[in-house]
């Protein structure tokens, strides 16, 4: 199963938030055509495995159906004013739970440490993305073992998508996380891949 953990669209364009300076941004129609272009090269790469495709639904990625909803209601139910009429192969909800011990949804709490907290306040595994951290926080109580997983980010934090941040350093990082359940339905310690100068690395392997 692959999950796409939320926010795969930014809607720069339909933000809340005015222009930073004079910079062009992308258009909600290159946007989609982008989201479009790399949610189909994983649904191409995984056609005749068997995988189950599923994404939950960010805060960035609502504004799409937000921004509709509000400004002309009378479009409701008119294909194509949404975004799942334009991701059918992908099944979508705000979270879903695995084996009744993981959570997995865009975001619950936000901040640095949003990973440990997650899953102390949850009691549960939880994967979050909303983040852009990427990173994997264990917590052991009398319940047993659990992890708080952040996923960190596709997207190449170098991106004119991100000149808010004003050249400051932060501490997301591009790459993704892999869940193994063993044959009980008991999640295993999670595994990170991340991305460093353009090249993925997941157990000390270029892959």
């Amino acid at each position: 199963m692959i999950i796409a953990n939320g926010d795969i669209l930014d809607g720069a364009v339909i933000s809340k938030y005015g222009a930073e300076d004079w910079t062009v941004k992308p258009t909600l129609q290159q946007e989609l055509e982008a989201v479009q272009h790399h949610m189909d090269l994983i649904v191409k790469t995984c056609k005749g495995f068997g995988t189950l495709l599923h994404r939950t639904i960010g805060n960035h990625d609502i504004r799409f159906d937000k921004r509709l909803a509000n400004a002309a209601p009378e479009f409701r139910g008119i294909k194509g004013t949404t975004l799942v009429d334009h991701l059918q192969e992908w099944s979508v909800s705000w979270s879903i739970i695995i084996n009744d011990i993981c959570m997995v949804k865009h975001r619950i709490n936000g901040g640095i440490h949003s990973s440990y907290n997650n899953t102390l306040k949850g009691g549960l595994s939880t994967v979050t993305g909303h983040t852009h951290l990427l990173e994997v926080k264990p917590w052991s109580d009398y319940t047993g073992r659990r992890y708080g997983v952040s996923t960190g980010m596709l997207a190449n934090q170098k991106s004119g998508a991100f000149r808010y941040l004003e050249d400051n350093p932060v501490p997301w990082c591009q790459g993704f996380a892999i869940l193994h359940f063993d044959n009980e339905g008991r999640l295993l310690p999670p595994e990170l891949c991340e991305v460093i100068d353009s090249v993925a690395y997941f157990r000390a392997q270029s892959i």
